[in-house]
């Protein structure tokens, strides 16, 4: 980091993320970043920095995962402790599983502790523009409905917790916050992932960098528009489960009012709450079982159409025998 904070950006970038960050956050408490070395949130911290000198902390989650990482986070910890900046290395272990999930859930969980343990009011990442249109091309390219689609939001929460989690650089371009980076002298960490085309963020982006004829930023928005869309279904879903869905010891009554999208949610949800977590084709292919008056099963949960337009749901009994009855 420069010598000079006032330096360390352009005033008006300073001033273009004092305006971003004060519009998704006007509580403008003590903040916490989350710095991994990579040149996007080493553009947040110095950005965060001159807009808040004195009232940021950092941590950097070591996952482990790579022989660099620890080296990566010590590099972030000399950096900040050169500019009297609280840092903390957070190390964690990422369970099996699906990896980026995993991982994605260890960060945050180390990153909340963080917060709380240090009485801060939020946490911001460094995700960007670019982020949001690569993850939505990305899933647009495997069907995934609004949901999946749906972009990150500018303002959420860190996942389990109320603890504010801010997204303040989603209108910024991942070129733009390089330059940020290189034009204060840093040398950001290069993760080799990013240029590994056997992942499809990497193709995705690659292919991106070549076609002048999209709007990233645009692309960008659409997600964010389609997260407000997924907030929506979120909240139509709850409402439908209060007035039409009846849970009892033995069954789950539900009585569909709503159009087709929500009762997927309902009836996926009910499937889970009997049993397990059911593919979203596999709960449609029921669901217009029980439109047409016909009897399901589906992962360990047996659905009846009631003649009054009723479904009923209830836990498969045991099978006797080992004879697989469907």
């Amino acid at each position: 980091m420069p010598a000079a904070r006032s330096e360390s950006a352009p005033h008006p970038l300073i001033a273009r993320f004092a305006g971003d960050l004060a519009r998704i956050w006007p509580e403008g408490e003590r903040l916490g970043l989350a710095v991994s070395g990579g040149p996007d949130s080493l553009a947040l911290l110095l950005l965060a920095e001159a807009v808040m000198p004195g009232r940021v902390e950092v941590a950097t989650v070591d996952h482990r995962l790579r022989a660099e990482s620890a080296s990566e986070a010590a590099m972030v910890a000399e950096l900040c402790a050169g500019h009297g900046i609280p840092h903390e290395i957070l190390p964690v272990q990422v369970p099996q599983g699906n990896l980026q999930d995993m991982a994605r859930l260890a960060r945050y969980q180390a990153l909340g502790e963080w917060a709380r343990r240090r009485g801060l009011g939020a946490i911001a990442t460094a995700h960007h523009a670019d982020d949001q249109a690569e993850t939505l091309i990305m899933r647009l390219n495997r069907a995934s409905g609004i949901a999946g689609l749906a972009g990150v939001r500018l303002r959420t929460n860190v996942p389990g917790s109320d603890l504010p989690l801010l997204r303040p650089l989603l209108g910024w371009r991942r070129a733009d916050l390089g330059e940020l980076v290189r034009a204060a002298g840093l040398d950001a960490v290069q993760d080799p992932s990013n240029e590994d085309v056997r992942f499809d963020r990497v193709r995705i982006r690659k292919a991106l960098q070549d076609c002048d004829w999209l709007d990233v930023t645009a692309l960008a928005m659409s997600a964010s528009h389609l997260a407000d869309a997924e907030g929506v279904m979120v909240w139509a879903t709850q409402r439908e489960w209060n007035e039409a869905v009846q849970v009892s010891e033995d069954a789950i009554v539900y009585r569909p009012m709503a159009p087709a999208a929500i009762r997927l949610r309902i009836v996926g949800r009910v499937i889970a709450l009997l049993s397990g977590i059911p593919r979203g084709g596999d709960v449609a292919k029921l669901i217009n079982r029980l439109a047409a008056g016909r009897d399901g099963t589906l992962a360990g949960v047996v659905a009846r159409a009631d003649r009054d337009g009723t479904w009923v749901f209830r836990k498969e009994p045991p099978r006797r025998g080992g004879a697989n009855l469907l």
